[in-house]
């Protein structure tokens, strides 16, 4: 395996330990979620220039259009609950209640 590689399931790995061990706020899960994106993102633009094919460079273009897309939806999902709420801690949320 290369160091790159390496590099880069490391970030991910990380990014899911985050994601699993500090959810006290919402911001800090949205922060794990984007660097799980990003770590896929580089590893797909990675696995397209190595595989050297025209049919595959347009994916990782789609992965960040989604990622652009999931970032600005949990901000603003953010920015809801905390003005509904009054704060941003995932435990005080419950989506039972309307």
């Amino acid at each position: 395996m290369s160091t790159t590689l390496f590099l880069f399931y490391s970030t991910f790995l990380i990014s899911i330990s985050g994601f699993t061990l500090h959810r006290i706020h919402l911001i800090s899960t949205l922060l794990c979620l984007e660097g799980m994106m990003l770590a896929l993102f580089l590893t797909m633009s990675l696995w397209t220039k190595q595989l050297e094919t025209s049919s595959y460079f347009s994916l990782p273009m789609f992965m960040l259009t989604f990622s652009a897309c999931e970032a600005s939806i949990g901000l603003s999902l953010m920015v809801a609950s905390t003005r509904t709420h009054g704060t941003d801690h995932l435990k005080n949320l419950n989506l039972l209640q309307c």
